[in-house]
């Protein structure tokens, strides 16, 4: 979450267990092209497969805009299912997800925020879904997820007007879940704060507990009566040890 001037395709790092996509073209508002999409999956499956890792935060370079989603030159001849299927990975992350918004956010940048588990935005930060300004009916999963998240009747106003919202409203429909001071210190403080919440949670059952709650609101019977992950850790040993610490 620096603000360095460079740019170029997303930056990867893992430090201490913890992931880090960091979006870096700050002069063209962190725009997502289509040669980025490889490497983000790349990125993506290297936290999947990872036993040690305990978090994925994305940020964006500056202070000015996260993202301004898929490059517009690029929607017509190269809009495929490759953005689409790394937004989906991103949803199916097994691992807590946090999107550190360090300014505003557009277009399929914002579907890429609802895909995160936390949001977590600066206060001069603003959104707008341009799709319907730009003759665009969206794909069917991005507006899954804003109908999920936010409610049909801020779906509706975002997708059907394209009105422009800021920080404080995006927090009160439930886009933001949290809300910081406009400058790097207070949003990388909120973030650290979660992750090293998330660091006490036992990982095994972080990573069960979120794949059962994604399917739940998706609306899997399955999901809704299986106790096959809640009967397992009852007769865990991680469960005992820490019941036992507590009493101590």
């Amino acid at each position: 979450m620096n603000d360095d001037t460079t740019s170029g395709t997303p930056r990867f790092a893992i430090r201490d267990q913890i992931a880090e996509i960091t979006l870096d073209r700050p002069h063209h508002h962190n725009r997502i092209d289509p040669d980025d999409l490889a490497p983000l999956m790349a990125h993506l499956r290297t936290v999947r497969t990872s036993q040690e890792c305990r978090a994925l935060v994305i940020t964006g370079t500056g202070t000015q805009t996260f993202s301004s989603g898929y490059t517009l030159s690029a929607i017509v001849e190269q809009l495929d299912g490759r953005f689409e299927a790394f937004l989906d990975a991103l949803e199916q992350c097994p691992v807590p997800t946090i999107c550190a918004l360090n300014g505003s956010v557009y277009g399929g940048a914002t579907d890429l925020a609802l895909c995160c588990d936390f949001r977590i935005g600066v206060s001069s930060a603003q959104m707008f879904m341009p799709a319907a300004r730009i003759g665009l009916h969206y794909y069917p999963g991005g507006m899954r997820r804003y109908v999920t998240a936010l409610g049909i009747a801020n779906a509706k106003r975002l997708f059907l007007t394209g009105i422009t919202i800021d920080a404080t409203e995006m927090l009160r429909i439930g886009f933001l879940t949290d809300l910081v001071d406009s400058h790097t210190d207070a949003l990388n403080e909120r973030v650290a704060h979660y992750v090293d919440a998330i660091r006490v949670c036992e990982p095994g059952v972080v990573r069960s507990m979120k794949t059962q709650l994604n399917q739940i609101a998706a609306g899997e019977r399955d999901a809704l009566i299986s106790r096959t992950d809640y009967e397992n850790s009852l007769v865990s040993e991680e469960l005992r040890a820490r019941l036992a610490a507590l009493k101590r």
